[in-house]
């Protein structure tokens, strides 16, 4: 996901400047690699690469995604509760490790609703708590309210533009044809997105070569086309 920053436009130039690149179809991009989106983005909305920390309408922070996406964007990373409860899914579901001069368990696997993954985790929702583990051995779990704080604090009002691409030759070209303004976590749509499996959680829990225990990040990952979704207030201006 490309284009992160906020930036100088107000709201309606922004909607008016958004519609008359949706007109244009297929552009070139300005740059190659993953981040060509975000700096083709920026560049037909005029936006320069040193003011994007600047102020936005009503703070709104500009993002951008391909529709396309196949790799899985990370939305944030956060340890289970309660406290320490990793060193229990460590020693209930791990495995030995598979580095050289550590001995000690690890535990680095995907956790879907679908069923049960390689060493018996599976997701689930039960009221307002999204659980890895539910079981007499070990509950690890997320409170509604932590996933809030979480997430608000990484994504609390977002521009997001979604453009489909193709490629010309060796060029990519974006067609900026969707945008949302978004605010506000969304507990029942997430819980939704994890009910249809398009939204995961990667567990990556081990060792540091002293034996300590090392949390890699318990990532939660989604498609780019479903970030929306995760979202109370949706608004679509595109």
């Amino acid at each position: 996901m490309g284009c992160k920053g906020e930036f100088e436009l107000e709201y309606d130039d922004f909607k008016l400047r958004m519609l008359q690149i949706k007109e244009m179809g297929y552009v070139d991009s300005h740059r190659g690699g993953p981040t060509g989106i975000g700096k083709t983005l920026e560049d037909l909305l005029g936006i320069t690469e040193n003011n994007i920390a600047g102020p936005d309408f009503s703070t709104y922070e500009l993002k951008s995604g391909r529709k396309s996406a196949t790799s899985m964007l990370t939305l944030f990373t956060k340890s289970p509760e309660p406290k320490e409860v990793n060193s229990i899914l460590l020693e209930v579901y791990g495995y030995e490790s598979r580095k050289e001069r550590i001995s000690e368990k690890e535990l680095h696997v995907t956790v879907d609703s679908i069923k049960p993954n390689s060493v018996g985790l599976q997701l689930t929702v039960e009221g307002k708590r999204l659980y890895i583990a539910n079981n007499p051995r070990v509950k690890a779990y997320y409170e509604d309210r932590t996933l809030k704080r979480v997430f608000e604090a990484k994504y609390h009002k977002l521009v997001y533009v979604l453009a489909d691409n193709q490629f010309v030759g060796k060029v990519e070209q974006f067609w900026f044809n969707e945008a949302y303004l978004l605010d506000g976590f969304s507990f029942e749509r997430f819980s939704e997105l994890v009910r249809e499996d398009l939204l995961k959680i990667d567990v990556r829990i081990g060792h540091y070569p002293d034996g300590r225990l090392h949390d890699h990040g318990t990532g939660f990952r989604i498609l780019p086309k479903y970030l929306p979704q995760c979202f109370e207030i949706i608004q679509r201006i595109l």
